[in-house]
């Protein structure tokens, strides 16, 4: 299901990105670039805590999307993706999908969320490691899928950050 949903996401925006690329010639760079976020990228992103891939061949296949994207741009081709993603001022597909479970999780721990932070976690509170007071018990799995479910994959990038990024 996860296959079909990255292989859907993944044409429909390549459909946009043919769209855009006649634009290229006589278009600043900033105007593309709001394109790109506005039309391609919200598809690509779209409830990723709840859908993030986990195989390499889906994260690949998404961010091949973006790769293509900002090898539009002349001045950019013969460069290396990372320095085209810093040059325009983006970041990988996956650290976006990272950066969104770890708001998810704040949002949970601060009441944001119609859903309580229970739901999903348990928190650890017998903690006397360095960090943050807010740890997450990981809770362990037979089942090897489990270990990709939100409750599940953002855990120990929560416990991870300092007091500070709680």
């Amino acid at each position: 299901m996860m296959a079909k949903h990255c292989a859907y996401a993944y044409s429909k925006e390549n459909k946009i990105l043919e769209m855009i690329k006649p634009t290229i010639i006589s278009c600043d760079i900033h105007i593309l670039l709001n394109l790109y976020k506005t039309l391609v990228r919200p598809h690509l992103e779209y409830c990723s805590p709840a859908w993030s891939p986990h195989y390499q061949k889906e994260k690949k296949l998404l961010e091949k999307v973006q790769h293509r994207f900002t090898r539009l741009f002349p001045d950019l081709r013969n460069i290396c993706y990372q320095d085209r993603l810093r040059r325009l001022g983006l970041r990988s597909l996956q650290e976006r999908r990272n950066r969104a479970d770890l708001l998810e999780v704040f949002e949970l721990k601060a009441g944001l969320s119609n859903v309580t932070f229970q739901t999903f976690f348990d928190r650890n509170v017998n903690s006397r490691t360095r960090g943050h007071s807010w740890k997450i018990t990981k809770n362990r799995s037979k089942l090897d899928i489990r270990k990709y479910f939100f409750s599940e994959r953002v855990v120990n990038r929560w416990n991870k950050l300092s007091q500070n990024g709680v």
